[in-house]
This record gives C-alpha cells, sequence and structure tokens, in this order.
C-alpha cells in the first residue's frame, strides 16, 4: 500500500528528523507506527545517521503490530526486522541476526542493558508507549537511562503521557534530556512543582498535588522536544456510545456480597481513615470477583457463588444477534466462566494470545474475542473485526481502561463503536464506573468511596452492639 502522510504526520516525520531526541504524544489512531517507521527509514537509508534501532514496546505489539505494519506499506516492505522476544537463547540469537530494527517488550529492558553492558550497540531507541518507563523507581526506567549517552536518537510513542498526573512526565522526560528541563532528580522536580496534599496522623505526606500553574510550565519547559496531538483535531471517527447494562444480585449474591464486605471491613486494624494501599486493594478485588460472580480461596481455587452477571452477559451476546464483541474479563475465573457459558452456543470463541488471533478477529472469523485488558490495551488494531466493546469487569486503571477501547475506535472504524459495561448494582462495580465517567484517577476515587463505605460499617457494627 501506498503511504501519503496526512499534514500533521508529514510534520511530526520532519520533527523526529530534526530533533535526535524526541515525544511524540499522539492519540490513538494517529499512525504513530507508520510515522515513526516512515523517520527511520529516511535516517537509516537516506541520510545514513542510524546504524541500529531498538523499539520498546509492550508484549503483544512487539510481537506483531511494528512487523506487520512495516509490512503494510511499500516504502518500509525492505526495513529487516528481527524480534528479540522468548527465551533467552531465542533473544540471543534474534540480537546476533541481521536487521535494520530490533523489537523487544519492556520486561527485557533490564536484561538487554545488563546483556551489553559497556557494549551498547542501539544508537536509536524508539519506546513505544512511553508511559509505561514513567515510574523513576522502575528497574526498566533506571536500565534504559543508564545507557542514554550511547543513544544518539531516541522517539518517545503515546497517546497518555501522564496518565495519574504531571508526576508521570519527568521520568519519561529525563529520558529524552537527562533532566535538562525538569530537573535531574525526582526529588527536585517535586519541590519545584508540587505541594503536599494528604498526610498520615504521624505527619508522613502520602500525596502531592500540583501548585498553581504548574501545568502550563510544565508543558512550556518541554514544548521543544514533544509533540502532542489529539484524535479529534485530526481525524473523524464515527461516534462512540456508552451503554451502561445494570445487573442486580439475587438473593443468594446480595446476601454473600454484603456478608464478605463486612467481614473484611470488620477484620481491618484501626479505622477508615487508617486503611493502607494494599489492604483496600485487597478488600475491593474481593468485592469486585464476587460482584462478578465468583471468589478465590487461599489455596487459588475458586468458587461461583452466583450467575447474575454471566446471565446478563449472555442476554447482551444474544441481543447483539450474531455482531462480533471484543471482551475484556477482569479475574481469570470471569474469563473461565464466560467461555464455560459459550461453549453451548454456535458462536466463535477465541482468547485473544497470538497474532494470528489478530489477524482472524480482522477478517471476521471470530464471534466473541476474549482478552485480559493489560495484555491487549496497547498498539493492537482490531477496529477492522466489530464495533462492540463488552466489559465483564472493570479495571482501575483509566488509562488502561481508555486504551483498551481504542483497539476499536481508531482510524479504520466505520461504525460508531458501542462499549457495553455490565456494572452490578450496589457494589463496588458503581464506585468504579462513576470513576471511568469522570475520566478521574480511579483508585483515588474507589479508596474514597472504600474509606466512606468502612466507615459507615463500623458505626453500623457499633450500634447493632
Amino acid at each position: 500500500m501506498e503511504f501519503k502522510p496526512h499534514a500533521y504526520q508529514a510534520y511530526c516525520i520532519q520533527k523526529i528528523l530534526d530533533i535526535p531526541k524526541i515525544g511524540l504524544f499522539l492519540d490513538m489512531g494517529l499512525g504513530k507506527t507508520v510515522t515513526t517507521l516512515t523517520a527511520v527509514k529516511e535516517l537509516k537509508y537516506n541520510r545514513f545517521e542510524v546504524r541500529k534501532v531498538l523499539v520498546i514496546a509492550p508484549k503483544k505489539v512487539a510481537e506483531g503490530t511494528w512487523t506487520r505494519e512495516k509490512d503494510k506499506w511499500t516504502h518500509t516492505k525492505m526495513l529487516r526486522v528481527s524480534q528479540v522476544l522468548g527465551s533467552q537463547t531465542k533473544r540471543i540469537r534474534a540480537l546476533n541476526a541481521p536487521a535494520d530494527i530490533y523489537i523487544t517488550n519492556r520486561e527485557n529492558v533490564t536484561w538487554l542493558v545488563d546483556y551489553y553492558r559497556n557494549s551498547w550497540p542501539f544508537d536509536m531507541v524508539v519506546v513505544d508507549e512511553s508511559s509505561s518507563f514513567k515510574s523513576h523507581r522502575a528497574k526498566r526506567f533506571k536500565a534504559l537511562a543508564s545507557v542514554g549517552p550511547h543513544i544518539k536518537r531516541m522517539v518517545e510513542l503515546t497517546g497518555t503521557p501522564s496518565p495519574n498526573g504531571l508526576e508521570d512526565l519527568w521520568a519519561q522526560i529525563f529520558l529524552l534530556d537527562n533532566g535538562e528541563r525538569l530537573g535531574r532528580r525526582y526529588t527536585q522536580f517535586r519541590e519545584r512543582y508540587f505541594q503536599p496534599d494528604k498526610r498520615g496522623a504521624d505527619g508522613m505526606v502520602y500525596s502531592y498535588e500540583a501548585k498553581p500553574g504548574t501545568e502550563e510550565t510544565i508543558l512550556g519547559q518541554i514544548s521543544d522536544i514533544c509533540i502532542s496531538m489529539k484524535a479529534e483535531d485530526y481525524l473523524q471517527l464515527p461516534e462512540i456510545v456508552i451503554h451502561e447494562v445494570p445487573v442486580v444480585l439475587d438473593d443468594k449474591g446480595r446476601r454473600a456480597y454484603a456478608e464478605l464486605e463486612r467481614r473484611m471491613v470488620l477484620e481491618l486494624p484501626g479505622d477508615a481513615e487508617e486503611i493502607s494501599v494494599a489492604s483496600a486493594a485487597a478488600l475491593s478485588n474481593k468485592l469486585l470477583q464476587l460482584g462478578n460472580g465468583a471468589i478465590y480461596d487461599e489455596e487459588g481455587n475458586y468458587h461461583e457463588v452466583h450467575k447474575c452477571k454471566i446471565e446478563a452477559f449472555m442476554e447482551l451476546i444474544e441481543s447483539l444477534q450474531g455482531k462480533p464483541a471484543l471482551v475484556f474479563y477482569n479475574f481469570q475465573h470471569d474469563k473461565d466462566r464466560i467461555w464455560k457459558a459459550l461453549e453451548g452456543t454456535k458462536l466463535r470463541i477465541r482468547e485473544l494470545k497470538t497474532t494470528q488471533d489478530e489477524d482472524d478477529w480482522n477478517a471476521g472469523r471470530i464471534d466473541v474475542l476474549l482478552t485480559h485488558p493489560a495484555s491487549s490495551a496497547y498498539g493492537l488494531n482490531l477496529q477492522e473485526g466489530g464495533n462492540h466493546v463488552i466489559w465483564f469487569g472493570l479495571t482501575w486503571g483509566y488509562e488502561l481502561y481508555t486504551q483498551a477501547n481504542k483497539r476499536l475506535h481508531r482510524q479504520g472504524q466505520k461504525e460508531r463503536v458501542i462499549i457495553h459495561h455490565l456494572v452490578c448494582m450496589d457494589t463496588r462495580d458503581e464506585d468504579v464506573m462513576q470513576a471511568l465517567e469522570k475520566k478521574d484517577d480511579v483508585q483515588n476515587w474507589v479508596m474514597k468511596s472504600l474509606k466512606a463505605r468502612i466507615k459507615a460499617i463500623k458505626e453500623g457494627n457499633r450500634v447493632d452492639r
């Protein structure tokens, strides 16, 4: 296929050529991959400015997206790709194969840096979904930063550079400029742009909030090496429709949910304000599981408590009248029970594991495609296979949620995309759904609502006594 870049793509290609280390914060569907591949070809074969290019990407994207994209376009077909994936033996063999672009998943970054040590060979690095390098404490960030002096060119690609706030920008920008714009150390960055927000009883600061005017200041500091574009400004995509399917628990399910919530809350030490993030996550995950219909025991086996959400899911599938559905599940037992429920139908069911599954979905050979958002939220192009997304179980991560929905709502989609949410009434589902609707920090919202619930239950228990 002949590549005819849109004006914004031509602009981004030129910026990659002009700026040695650049951040392209482009929304989903704006063609980040082909834009970058075009620049890579120009730099390697026309300008002779780079020798070996490394692409770091989420695992599913590394397995197929980049190779498929370069094969799609006439001008990039000639680029040789070597996938540095799999066992250590396979990775080493792939590194020794002659290629223009070497692709690995982000979990291999620390190993790759350690493997080469002072002989780092990649003079250009592309970080696909750079928001996965947002933590300054992460080993992958520290490893990549350590070879920064050996990297002449870098391109960071993401649609959501700061999913949880402006704090997420520091590490990503540091990889581009070694701390020139936002400070050499994270503590300096935080002290300059943020102030304490929440403190514990002991005076310890648990969270920070941006000082007034911080966003404008930070964006001004990085504007010379970062480009930000939103899809709605450049693409005419079909509308997206949000459909909430209320699920009412039966008597058995309601009693089990209320008892689990009360028991777990009363086992918590201290009052609601003292609950730790870990305890809150454990409690919420247990309640989300039970809302979905099953719960794990201490041995890792699950026990089905009710079929309310499964029944609602099957009714929704039936109402689609054979239209394909991309289904996101939260827990392993969700997938197992969904699969078992669908086995009695004539629908073609598949779990998204390989690039062949992606191809078969886009070719219309799959009716229900099951996947976990953490394994398929980035880079996959699924827009040709359908326009219905079903969230059987909701995720806490707003970035993960929006990126997962963009698998269908992206360039090439011809129909309106309908996002169905199965929301169990009067459960944690409602709190997560409210936060997603507000485009809020989901974890913070769930924590606040959980504290309120804990307080109510403990006070009610004291009254009962």
